[in-house]
């Protein structure tokens, strides 16, 4: 498999998703939209601690957990990159195809 290494701050979309999908041990499913479904996502955060609130200062939100904080545009995307980064640490691989870098 061809993969490239990213900062979990740059993940989102299909890569964040196949990440979250490594952390859960589960097989990657076109309809698990960890990053933009609360059905999917929500479960994670509330099981994992992770705290979100809204930047006061920028047009973003922070989640963050005993270790690790992280921003995004949307609460999901801040969470499963929080969520990512505790259980992969801040570099991960994935597959070359699912990472778009003007994301």
């Amino acid at each position: 498999m061809n993969t490239v290494k990213i900062n979990v701050s740059f993940l989102a979309g299909p890569a964040l998703n196949w990440a979250v999908n490594e952390c859960e041990g589960t097989q990657p499913s076109r309809y698990t939209e960890y990053a933009t479904q609360w059905r999917d996502g929500g479960p994670i955060i509330e099981r994992e601690g992770i705290t979100i609130q809204q930047s006061p200062d920028r047009d973003c939100c922070m989640a963050h957990n005993e270790s690790h904080a992280f921003e995004g545009p949307t609460p999901l995307i801040a969470a499963m990159r929080c969520y990512v980064a505790s259980k992969l640490g801040e570099i991960v691989e994935v597959p070359r195809e699912l990472y778009k870098e003007d994301v």
